[in-house]
């Protein structure tokens, strides 16, 4: 029987300076809210779900990791489905890192594709058979089913309604203050925008005190559309000028403030959950769009393969959790992230941006016991 037992604690936990004073007594920070998560609360990420790349070694000798998490239903299946595909085709062994825009994104993909510092470079064949996403697949149209996904058990009885009252709105549910967006939320460990309008009108409620059915008046939010959105280490899929939407050949994350300009320009398929310092830290490129030129070549960093990680072998997999963004804890966190009332904040800010709000994942391994 497999047993959890946890390797490292959660990876928002930041390490203080050995010179730095002593805390005060005062409010309970973010990173110990999570700390103190309980481990029900806790979700594992799939092996299916998971893409392990490896880089080449750096110049010291020292291996190179990134672990990303692909995107869950219903969003950008068409392009993880073939980014699956890819993987299992070994057609990613052998990629290189091609740009590296300062503040903005790493990308990489076949050096000889749509890369404008290539040279006369050839292209890498594609696998047959890899799906054709149209730019209707940016977004996903308002479900009973989505709203499942992305909302806990409150409220799903008005959601087969298309509608939600506000007081059926989960703890978590940050309200009105994104620019690029109504609205936002979370679809398990992935942020989400969506547009929304207010509706007045009846909804059947039960009174929790007799139990009987009762029509209520109230205020309701009608969601539209849903979509993922480019916070830091969210990782999308290179495309040429529309109406190309990319196969999933070429991919990117972002390394910089988040460019929620792309938000539905652009399929996003996943987020760095380990490593990203092997990505984000890597030498500048000069050329167009931050791409190495034929001169930088030798800053191009190969890519030894690409796995999804469930075809690695059991020991080889890599094994992460994230906590429910259902979880009351969760609540508390996000709270706590919009509200810095820990010791060294002054004024709380009042609120957070959903990029400020990452969801905290953290490695685990198995104790194997009968």
């Amino acid at each position: 029987m497999r047993h959890i037992a946890l390797s490292i604690a959660a990876t928002l936990t930041l390490a203080l300076p050995a010179s730095a004073q002593e805390a005060p007594d005062g409010a309970t920070s973010p990173n110990a809210i999570v700390n103190a998560a309980s481990q029900d609360e806790w979700v594992a990420i799939a092996p299916e779900d998971l893409l392990v790349m490896t880089l080449a070694p750096d110049r010291d000798g020292n291996e190179r990791q990134v672990v990303i998490q692909l995107m869950p239903e219903p969003f950008s299946q068409g392009w993880v489905a073939n980014i699956r595909t890819l993987a299992r085709a070994n057609w990613y062994d052998g990629i290189s890192v091609n740009r590296v825009q300062d503040n903005y994104v790493v990308q990489w993909g076949d050096p000889g594709h749509d890369n404008p510092e290539s040279g006369e470079m050839e292209t890498k064949p594609l696998p047959e058979g890899l799906n054709v996403m149209g730019e209707e697949d940016y977004v996903r149209n308002w479900s009973a089913s989505l709203f499942d996904k992305v909302w806990s058990s409150q409220g799903r009885q008005a959601a087969k309604q298309k509608l939600i009252p506000r007081s059926a709105l989960p703890d978590n549910w940050t309200g009105f203050d994104d620019p690029y967006a109504n609205a936002f939320s979370f679809a398990g460990s992935f942020p989400v925008a969506m547009t929304t309008s207010w509706k007045k009108e009846d909804y059947e409620t039960e009174n929790k005190f007799t139990g009987r059915r009762v029509f209520v008046r109230g205020d309701f939010i009608s969601p539209d559309e849903v979509w993922p959105v480019h916070c830091y280490g969210m990782v999308g899929v290179g495309r040429g000028y529309s109406p190309d939407t990319g196969s999933g050949a070429e991919l990117y994350t972002v390394i910089g403030h988040a460019p929620r300009h792309l938000d539905r320009n652009i399929a996003l398929v996943g987020r760095i959950i380990d490593g990203m310092e092997h990505l984000s830290s890597l030498p500048r490129g000069s050329g167009a769009l931050g791409f190495y030129t034929e001169d930088e070549a030798d800053k191009r960093t190969p890519i030894t393969s690409i796995r999804v990680a469930i075809d690695l072998p059991e020991d080889q997999q890599p094994t992460f959790e994230y906590l429910s963004t259902e979880s009351e804890t969760f609540a508390r966190y996000a709270e706590a992230r919009a509200n810095r009332r820990d010791p060294f904040f002054i004024v709380p800010a009042g609120g957070a941006d959903i990029c400020n709000i990452p969801v905290p994942v953290r490695p685990f391994e198995y104790d194997e016991e009968e």
